[in-house]
């Protein structure tokens, strides 16, 4: 698959790309797979232990972009501080690049693709060892109704000198995914860097189903995700494993949870044992975003603030102590 990147200074909007309606691919169905029988996490979210491994209060900016529908954060693991942002639901086809201090550095427009409802955005390895990967998750479906879901992959752009005028424009490699027990809604994707496995977890009251497409995920048929773990988290909204894949994120609007996992250890074996409670300062109405900081040294938040007119949109850094 050959990508295409390239300098552009024009605006770009959706209003050429037609959203995804059929499926593109042909859809192998599995035997059904009964999800009571999964392994389920027993601990009680209620006794958690504190997390102290970062500061309690974070440094916060606002945006320079007037974002009202912020939905994922990750960081560049090519270029030092910057993070890569987008917004959800019918926004444009675009992902956003800033910093901690949320300044405007200019965009990267995704070509052939519509923003259904992008929910989560990952960094991490990909197909080329040399370089990494950005990775866009079209993933949510508040009312279940699609037979398929998304991850756009593109390498990192060159962003050399970034600023408020630079536009870069990607294809990306469209990887094509269902779950066997049909459509759900999910906002939470993570790359775990060791494998370039993807996890998705999805949003349910009460409850989240953990899925995984293996590496190599096929780009020619559709990867029918596997099930792994029931866990107890209600209505997840984004989650991180960190760059060095020894840390896990998750988070839903109110509270974030962290685990460290030790040598060896499949992700869904860390997920089902008791996480720590993380740093979260509630800052946010509507918190929809986490990422580490492509250093290990604390990790990022962001909200998505439409509800909320008097809001402006911001991101949070937790530093490492």
């Amino acid at each position: 698959m050959a990508f295409i990147i390239m300098q552009s200074c024009s605006k770009s909007t959706q209003a050429d790309v037609k959203p995804i309606g059929k499926d593109s691919i042909v859809v192998v169905k599995p035997p059904p797979v009964q999800v009571d029988t999964l392994p389920a996490a027993k601990y009680d979210l209620s006794l958690l232990t504190k997390c102290t491994l970062f500061a309690s209060t974070p440094v916060t900016n606002n945006t320079q972009h007037n974002f009202r529908e912020l939905s994922g954060v990750a960081a560049s693991h090519v270029y030092p501080g910057l993070l890569y942002v987008h917004e959800d639901s019918g926004n444009a086809n675009e992902v956003y690049v800033t910093n901690a201090g949320g300044d405007d550095l200019g965009k990267i427009v995704l070509n052939g693709v519509y923003n259904r409802d992008w929910e989560d955005i990952a960094t991490g390895p990909g197909p080329d060892p040399t370089k990494t990967y950005i990775y866009v998750a079209e993933i949510g479906d508040n009312d279940a109704v699609y037979n398929s879901v998304y991850v756009y992959r593109f390498p990192e752009p060159d962003l050399s000198g970034a600023n408020a005028q630079t536009v870069k424009e990607v294809t990306p490699d469209k990887i094509q995914m269902s779950y066997p027990t049909g459509a759900v809604n999910a906002e939470t994707l993570m790359i775990e860097p060791s494998t370039k496995d993807l996890y998705i977890a999805t949003k349910q009251t009460g409850k989240s189903i953990l899925y995984v497409a293996r590496y190599p995920q096929s780009l020619t048929v559709t990867n029918t995700l596997a099930p792994l773990a029931k866990l107890p988290f209600d209505l997840l909204t984004a989650g991180d494993i960190s760059p060095d894949g020894t840390e896990i994120l998750i988070r839903n609007t109110g509270q974030i949870w962290y685990w460290k996992r030790q040598p060896g250890e499949s992700v869904a074996s860390t997920l089902l044992r008791a996480p720590q409670d993380a740093p979260y300062s509630r800052n946010e109405h509507q918190g929809e975003g986490v990422g580490f900081a492509a250093d290990g040294g604390g990790y990022f938040t962001n909200s998505d603030v439409k509800k909320y007119p008097t809001d402006k949109s911001s991101i949070s850094f937790y530093k490492r102590n």
